[in-house]
């Protein structure tokens, strides 16, 4: 019998190691897997290689790991903001690399490491610095930049509802990175708010099938955001 439902956060993230890559799904804090950030924190890998939207906020989820010195490296697109002191502070330290990517070539790259696509060629960034060292070419008249995929050992994101096959339904906007990043990771972990009967899901309302799903937590709790 298929059941991908783990009792404890701890559990779920117990097998992380160290200088994994790890997605963490999120807009800001719309759809952080924020337990699963903390039970990561308490479980001590480190020198983490960390895929996200943003550098954290404020001193919880993201921020916290960061804070905790257990990542070597972030690749985002919005690293700073009027709350990501943490980042700030480390990446002026010299202690945390980062890589910049533009927004629509980070979920691209994404997406591509999903799909199986080699890389692909994106006008955006060129004749920039984010195009230095990368492959350049143009294709009718136009100039372009040569990215490549984003793959991950692990991907932390956040969901409403899964049943125990590991399909999924999320809340309004807060799935933004999520679905994309659960087929681009090895193992994909979720933390929901609820986990429902086989056969409660409207199947047309899944968004990720439970193929791309390895583990998933219940975390009750407030209305999701």
């Amino acid at each position: 019998m298929i059941d991908k439902i783990l009792p404890t956060l701890s559990a779920a993230v117990a097998d992380i190691y160290d200088g994994a890559t790890v997605m963490i799904g999120g807009f800001g804090t719309a759809g952080m897997p924020a337990q699963l950030i903390d039970a990561l924190i308490d479980h001590g890998a480190r020198e983490l290689t960390i895929i996200n939207n943003n550098a954290g906020n404020g001193d919880t989820g993201l921020a916290a790991l960061l804070a905790a010195k257990r990542v070597r490296k972030i690749i985002c697109s919005f690293p700073r903001q009027s709350d990501s002191h943490v980042f700030d502070a480390l990446y002026r330290a010299g202690e945390i690399e980062l890589e910049l990517v533009p927004q629509g070539n980070l979920a691209e790259r994404i997406r591509a490491a999903g799909a199986g696509i080699g890389g692909f060629y994106t006008p955006t960034g060129y004749g920039t610095q984010l195009a230095e060292g990368k492959e350049c070419r143009e294709i009718n008249g136009k100039h372009y930049v040569f990215e490549l995929p984003l793959h991950a050992d692990f991907a932390l994101i956040k969901a409403l509802k899964a049943d125990r096959w590991g399909n999924l339904v999320y809340r309004k906007t807060a799935r933004n990175f999520g679905p994309i990043m659960a087929t681009a990771a090895k193992t994909t972990i979720v933390q929901v708010d609820s986990i429902v009967p086989l056969g409660e899901l409207d199947p047309e309302a899944v968004v990720t099938p439970g193929i791309f799903v390895q583990r998933v937590v219940r975390v009750p709790g407030k209305e999701q955001t």
